[in-house]
């Protein structure tokens, strides 16, 4: 997908339209600071609002955060059941906000393992924010890269048996259409905190030509200057899709 020209915003002449983001860090965070791993996880939601108001003054139009895992379940029963108890009490409160700031919520993954209770919530907080025509904030909860494309494998292997679909049919363009948020662009901008290295199952078909940039900020630490470095650091790569670098500075007008 094409960058959005956004010339003399915050000084920056290239950003992303779609960052993904994958929060890292909140237990470090706690245990840096002699609390538990809970504290980090409700500080993180604090950073979770900060970045979406971030997107809204950049202008970007997407911002998926990966909050839980689809593996994630692996991890103490309680700090799961905390986890959980803070998604349903964070829809609550901040659908409200959002729906002021014009953004649109979006909950990506599989639902069915959630509580009645958390499922209908999602619902609801999806609902009251769908009008919204601002950035469209997706969370990704129970989700995986793997679990995507191989749901998306599953239906497309009903229409086969069904007799509406042969297999000389299947392409990138149609698997493409049984994903998560097919209908919006890519992934720009991938970005991990937490100093990992690694795509821990995320956005793997979406982020084919994703950038990626890594740091150090534990999720609760990563504020307005480490988003403005992220963005930085994107604006100076050279995105060629597989092009040579002079056909993509070429088309960009860069020549």
């Amino acid at each position: 997908m094409p960058d959005t020209d956004a010339k003399g915003i915050h000084g920056l002449t290239r950003l992303p339209r779609h960052i993904a983001i994958v929060m890292d860090g909140n237990g470090r965070w706690a245990q840096q600071r002699g609390l538990p791993r809970t504290a980090g996880h409700k500080a993180g939601v604090n950073a979770v609002r900060n970045a979406v108001e971030l997107c809204g003054q950049y202008g970007v139009e997407v911002l998926t955060l990966f909050a839980f895992s689809s593996e994630n379940w692996k991890r103490p029963q309680k700090e799961v059941s905390l986890l959980m108890d803070l998604f349903f009490s964070a829809l609550h409160r901040e659908v409200k906000r959002l729906n002021r700031n014009n953004v649109r919520l979006r909950i990506i993954g599989e639902r069915t393992a959630f509580s009645t209770k958390l499922q209908e919530r999602i619902h609801a907080a999806e609902e009251i924010t769908a009008g919204n025509s601002g950035l469209v904030l997706q969370v990704a909860a129970n989700y995986g890269g793997r679990w995507d494309i191989t749901q998306a494998a599953r239906q497309i292997a009903a229409r086969i048996e069904t007799g509406n679909l042969t297999s000389a049919e299947i392409n990138e363009a149609l698997l493409s259409e049984y994903l998560c948020f097919h209908e919006l662009p890519d992934p720009d901008l991938f970005i991990r905190t937490g100093g990992e290295q690694r795509l821990s199952n995320f956005m793997l078909w979406q982020a084919a030509y994703t950038e990626l940039y890594f740091t150090e900020a534990l999720w609760p630490d990563f504020d307005a200057m480490a988003f403005s470095q992220a963005l930085q650091s994107f604006q100076s790569r050279e995105r060629r899709f597989g092009k040579t670098g002079e056909q993509a500075r070429s088309e960009t007008g860069k020549d």
